[in-house]
């Protein structure tokens, strides 16, 4: 590609940039009015949708992470649906089922009733109390974005997204996610309680007579576009270095700290590489800025490999954390 040609796309990224970066600017406003004193939490959701992937918000219940999906699908335009995952929750329930009917001509046939994946934007909650063999049912939706039932594939529908909620693994009836389908989730979105500011404006906010109205701010194939541009934003020779540097340190088989090597009992693969890229190419978009910086690099390592990545049996007796891990990393960008 010549010169020319290379500024000419370098200018048309920067003016779809800048334009939807207003728009998304709005997104935001909009959801910090119904989600409060938790910014952070909205804008690596909203980083994770523009990134084509799917997120996992952890928190303890009763911290909006539920009214937050609901209110992404409504501002974003996507059809929304919710699973409510309990241990007798069967994978039918989720992908859909075939029935066997008769039809006017007296024929039996089997026809396919389609499951609430069936969607744009599908929330999971509490996605760990539901049972191994169910939670391994979303997977191949997740990757593939198709389902396969009694031996026929049916493509899901476009943008297709999860947002699953999770609650604290001490807490009882939880299962561990599998690490296979923990790896499918871009981030992982951690929801802590508001500060005390945030919760008196939401207690006088919700206690009222009358309710934050929403508005649809783009709709499906907006987001698309957006997405595609994500993968269009420039990245500098620096950044994509300081992502693999991060993400090979925490490999044990291939880092140079000896606290990865003692503490780590699996780092993460490349998928870790590709979501920890796309999501500071994201971040980028989101902030109306023409190419991510190591700055992002830093600010997105915590929640893209937080669940890539375990310790051994050594450092959790010694009650070593994957944060205190992560944190070592982050440090030789910081």
């Amino acid at each position: 590609m010549s010169d020319l040609s290379t500024r000419q796309d370098d200018a048309a990224i920067l003016g779809e940039v800048e334009s939807l970066g207003d728009r998304l600017g709005a997104i935001r406003s909009q959801l910090g009015r119904v989600i409060f004193g938790q910014q952070a939490v909205i804008d690596q959701s909203l980083v994770t949708l523009l990134a084509s992937g799917h997120g996992l918000l952890v928190g303890v219940p009763g911290l909006a992470k539920t009214k937050l999906v609901e209110s992404l699908g409504k501002v974003l335009g996507l059809s929304e649906r919710r699973i409510q995952c309990t241990p007798d929750l069967m994978p039918a329930d989720i992908l859909g089922s075939e029935v066997l009917e008769e039809g006017e001509d007296g024929k039996r046939r089997f026809r396919f009733i389609e499951g609430p994946v069936f969607c744009q934007l599908l929330m999971a909650d509490e996605v760990n109390r539901a049972s191994p063999r169910t939670q391994s049912a979303l997977l191949q939706a997740m990757q593939e974005r198709r389902v396969s039932v009694a031996g026929h594939y049916h493509p899901l529908p476009t943008p297709f997204h999860v947002l699953a909620t999770q609650n604290p693994l001490e807490q009882e009836g939880t299962y561990p996610l599998p690490e296979a389908q923990l790896d499918r989730f871009l981030m992982q979105i951690d929801v802590t309680y508001p500060d005390q500011d945030a919760e008196r404006q939401m207690l006088l906010a919700t206690t009222g007579t009358e309710e934050e109205k929403l508005e649809q701010m783009i709709d499906a194939e907006q987001l698309m576009a957006a997405q595609h541009l994500v993968r269009r934003i420039p990245v500098g020779a620096q950044t994509v270095d300081a992502i693999l540097d991060i993400v090979r340190q925490g490999r044990p088989e291939t880092s140079e700290l000896p606290e990865i090597v003692q503490n780590v009992a699996w780092g993460p693969g490349p998928r870790a590489s590709q979501a920890l890229m796309l999501a500071c190419r994201a971040k980028a978009l989101l902030e109306g800025r023409k190419a991510p910086s190591i700055d992002d690099v830093v600010e997105l390592t915590m929640p893209v490999l937080k669940h890539r990545m375990a310790l051994n049996f050594a450092a959790r007796a010694d009650g070593t954390t994957i944060e205190d891990v992560i944190a070592r990393l982050i440090q030789r960008h910081a």
